[in-house]
This record gives structure tokens, C-alpha cells and sequence, in this order.
């Protein structure tokens, strides 16, 4: 949901249902490093509540357009660091043998 002015969409508060600390800073990061960005912080109105607060302030462009890049983004970046995890394992089981890989011998 968007909580934003009428006649300024550069500036907008979006609440997300659902979602804590994990996606609210990581896509906090993310949209600070966007040019665009003035200014991207996040609250939780409430410890016993599943409920994040996203205020985003732009240059000139929508802020839920950027809000949405920003996921975008996210997505993008998560997507590496699986891939490239996933890679280093597969890397490590093809050069390991099964004796080197123990773990519970001196």
C-alpha cells in the first residue's frame, strides 16, 4: 500500500504486509545506491506486528517506480549470489574426495 501526496509522487511511504527487517534493509541498501534516491529508510511500526514501512524520496522520478526497480535489483543481486554459491559447491565437491571432506577425524 502507498501512502503518498497527491501532487508529489517523488515522495512516497509504501507498508508492506508480511515482511520484517530481512527484505526492509536489504531493499533499503539497494535503493540507496540508486542515483535517483534522496532518501530510503525503513520502520516497523510495531514489534508484534508483520508490518514494514518504506519511505522513499527521489530526485523527480516516481518513487514507486523506483521502489520498484529497487526490487528489481534486489532480485538481480540475490540471483548472483545463489548462482555463485551454487557454483563454488559444485566446484568444491567435483575437486574434494569424500575421505577430504570428514569432519570428524583429527
Amino acid at each position: 500500500m502507498e501512502h503518498g501526496s497527491a501532487t508529489d509522487s517523488s515522495s512516497s511511504t509504501f507498508s508492506l504486509m508480511d515482511e520484517d527487517h530481512t527484505l526492509a534493509n536489504s531493499v533499503r541498501y539497494t535503493l540507496n545506491q540508486d542515483p535517483r534516491v534522496i532518501f530510503c529508510g525503513y520502520s516497523i511500526p510495531h514489534p508484534s506486528e508483520n508490518k514494514v514501512n518504506i519511505r522513499v524520496q527521489t530526485t523527480g522520478d516516481p518513487a514507486k517506480d523506483v521502489l520498484k526497480d529497487g526490487f528489481q535489483n534486489l532480485m538481480v543481486m540475490c540471483q548472483h549470489v545463489r548462482s555463485t554459491f551454487g557454483n563454488a559447491v559444485d566446484d568444491f565437491r567435483a575437486n574434494k574426495s569424500p575421505e577430504g571432506m570428514r569432519i570428524d577425524t583429527p
